[in-house]
Order: structure tokens, then sequence, then C-alpha cells
């Protein structure tokens, strides 16, 4: 099942058009207030060629753009997929993602997820939280390797949620940089946003960004490139690697957001190193 496209033209007669989510569900009630809200961010519908934010004023000949993405499966399938389980007790799961997996089912991936190899391993995770991403309470992008922790029932769920929405949790990466950075330290803050010239990627410059904010350290400096440990307090998709490519400094292997494909390629590298 392919995407929906839907264009319409705020037409003369709508003097005072109002928010963009409300004029959406009035115009298409198909869907509900929410699930709109949900496609505004989502980057799947724009305003005149842009993003925009759900409280986005509209005015008479706007034109709005929407992709509605097919509707993925109510039930997500186990997978016997190997899993490198680095922590496990009765109330959580610590696994080491590797690159090239996605963490749960999305337009694109109905399988080979995290989820799916997580409802084999654990067979009663079914049900805890969102069904489509049960036991999960946070993300890592697909080429990115590291700790992913998911809750084994609802109570551990729920703690381990408020403990990343208050920021009691440390996320620490490791990433290397192309250049040699001015400074040993610093703090990115800089909101980040869906491109709205390509819609598959994030930048600091998209109209509706949302706050963000990186801090990150030298461990060595390169000839050509430096390592850097980098913490974010925020988790918006591509955090780090949006952030560090604003400074000048994309991750190596990173093609999307700048890096050199000819000097990726003489490290072996096909992905970002993060």
């Amino acid at each position: 099942m392919s995407s929906e496209l839907h264009e319409w033209i705020v037409p003369p007669e709508e003097y005072s058009p109002g928010r963009l989510d409300r004029w959406l569900v009035a115009h298409a009630p198909e869907h509900s207030r929410a699930k709109w809200q949900e496609l505004i961010r989502g980057g799947q519908v724009t305003v005149n060629g842009q993003a925009a934010k759900p409280n986005h004023t509209l005015r008479t000949g706007d034109g709005i753009r929407a992709v509605i993405p097919p509707p993925l499966p109510t039930e997500v399938a186990a997978e016997n997929i190997p899993l490198n389980v680095v922590y496990e007790d009765e109330d959580l799961i610590v696994i080491n993602k590797p690159p090239g997996m996605v963490v749960h089912p999305a337009p694109g991936h109905a399988g080979g997820t995290l989820v799916n190899a997580l409802l084999h391993h654990i067979t009663d995770l079914q049900g805890i939280g969102n069904e489509l991403r049960p036991g999960i309470v946070h993300r890592l992008d697909r080429e990115t390797s590291g700790l992913l922790v998911a809750a084994k029932h609802e109570r551990a769920l729920f703690q381990l949620a408020r403990q990343f929405k208050a920021r009691e949790v440390r996320k620490e990466y490791v990433a290397l940089v192309w250049g040699r950075t001015r400074d040993i330290r610093g703090t990115i803050a800089e909101p980040i946003g869906r491109d709205p010239r390509n819609r598959k990627k994030m930048s600091t410059r998209a109209p509706a960004g949302r706050a963000a904010v990186s801090h990150f350290t030298v461990l060595k400096r390169y000839e050509s490139c430096t390592l850097v440990r980098v913490t974010i307090e925020t988790g918006r998709t591509h955090q780090i690697r949006v952030h560090m490519a604003a400074q000048h400094h994309p991750c190596v292997g990173d093609a999307m957001y700048g890096a050199d494909p000819r000097l990726s390629a003489r490290l072996g590298l096909e992905r970002q190193w993060l």
C-alpha cells in the first residue's frame, strides 16, 4: 500500500482560516486532530512548501500539501533475530544495538527491527506501552550503534519514561568528525526540525525547529578529523549528526550531512561514525 497525497489551496472566501491543525480537521475529518498534529510534526504536512507547526496561522491562498503514510500493522510480529544483551533483570533489558537496525516498525520497515527481536526474546512484552513500540522509551538512529534500554512491564515503562523526560538519564556518545575542532569543548544549542528541501533530513534552519542542546568534548585530534564525546540534553532525530554538521564538522561517513564520501570510503566507512 502506497502513501496518499492530498493538496489544498485555502480559498479566498476563508478570510480567517485559523490554525493549520484545526483547518485540516475541518477539511479532512477522516483523521483526528491528534493524528494531524502527529503528521505535521513528522514533516508530512507542508504549507507553501515549508514545514510548519500545528498552530501555524493560515492565510488565504496558502498551499497545503499532506502525505499520509500507509497504516502500519496493528500488531508487531516476533522475529528470531539475535540480540547482544548487555544487561537484563526482571524489570528491564539493555541491548547493544548494531548499526543498520531500525528500533521499531515504521513506514518502509515493517519487520527486522529491534522490537521484532525483543518480542521473540521477551514473549510477554506485547502490550507494554505503545502497540508498535512495546517497552521502548528512547530510540537510536538506524545507523547509530549503542546501548538501548527497554522496559519489561508497565511499571518499569512508566519509571523509565519519567526519568528520560526529567533528563535524569545521561545520554553519551562518541563520534569521529571531519576537521580539527577549534575548541576543546563546547555547547551547541540550535533548534532542529525537518529540512523543508529534503524531508528525509533534519536541519538547524528549519522554520518549525524544536529546542535541542548538545555538549561536546574533544577526546583526541588527528590530522584530518577529531574524536569527540557528545552528551545531549534533548533527543531530536539525527541530533548529533545535525549539530556537528552545523559546526562544519560532520560525522565521518555521514554523506547525508556533508561528509566527503571519498574520504569515508578510504576509511572503509559506509555510515556515520557515531
